[in-house]
């Protein structure tokens, strides 16, 4: 089962950065969204791909039409928050109010239920299950904020299960769709969005996934804007992460669109025979 999805956020949305923090720093930098967007349309159009959408709050406020076009163009649309901020540095109510502003906002332009949620950096971490209580309370019914390895933001390193679960915490139930990992001389390899996706070579991506059950993917508009300004506060390191592979992206998501079938999560969701899958008891 291989699931196509898009974190749908500007390209200056770039966690644990002081420049580019909160939305009081994102004025300062302009806007691309649009034609990094078009660029997603036509790798879905000539792929005649569907998606699910995970959407910023700030982006459905700011820029309703993108949200309208998405929503219009057929695609499943989620919540990635309203201000991408990391949910492991909120406290409860602060990440409430945030993911209700962002459900409304994008619920008032598409009059359409959000149910599926993605957390900002996969930022719910083994010291901050509480988040799961609120998406469950504000309506969330499937989930893929769960990266179930070492990361830098954070990670869950012992989910133990990188395909569709259930996942049970404190008297909530959800649909969870974490993020696929392959086990590469015993280690957990990352390759099926954002800066790994643009790092590794298309034939890894491809061996990879051929000997994958489950593939989850996060692309991001910026992942395919080879021309965007550099973030001149970003590390050697950061910098790296952040632009390596830019010129070869959109071309590789083509060729693995072309290559494998991909399906969005509500078609992944009727696929599932929710009875016999795992269930995880955080």
């Amino acid at each position: 089962m291989n699931i196509l999805s898009f974190d749908i956020e500007e390209w200056f949305h770039i966690l644990d950065n002081y420049s580019t923090q909160t939305h009081k720093d994102w004025i300062k930098y302009p806007k691309r969204i649009h034609e990094n967007m078009q660029k997603i349309y036509n790798i879905l159009d000539q792929t005649n791909s569907k998606a699910t959408f995970f959407i910023l709050g700030w982006i459905a406020e700011k820029y309703p039409e993108v949200v309208k076009e998405i929503h219009s163009r057929g695609h499943e649309i989620g919540s990635h928050s309203h201000y991408h901020q990391l949910v492991y540095r909120q406290k409860r109510k602060v990440f409430f109010n945030d993911i209700e502003k962002s459900i409304k906002t994008i619920e008032d332009l598409i009059s359409t239920k959000v149910r599926m949620f993605r957390a900002p950096g996969f930022s719910i971490t083994e010291s901050n299950k509480w988040a799961f209580e609120v998406l469950y309370e504000l309506g969330v019914e499937v989930d893929s904020s769960i990266f179930p390895a070492a990361r830098a933001h954070g990670g869950m390193k012992k989910y133990g299960a990188a395909e569709p679960t259930i996942l049970k915490y404190n008297g909530v139930t959800l649909k969870e769709f974490p993020i696929n990992s392959f086990l590469f001389f015993s280690k957990p390899i990352i390759y099926s969005g954002g800066g790994y996706f643009r790092l590794f070579p298309y034939y890894l991506i491809k061996k990879f996934s051929k000997n994958s059950n489950y593939v989850m993917t996060y692309f991001h508009p910026r992942d395919f804007d080879p021309d965007q300004p550099i973030i001149k506060e970003l590390s050697l390191l950061r910098r790296f992460k952040s632009y390596v592979g830019l010129n070869t992206s959109e071309n590789k998501l083509k060729k693995w669109l072309c290559s494998s079938k991909f399906i969005d999560i509500g078609n992944a969701e009727k696929e599932i025979d929710w009875n016999i899958v795992q269930t995880i008891n955080l």
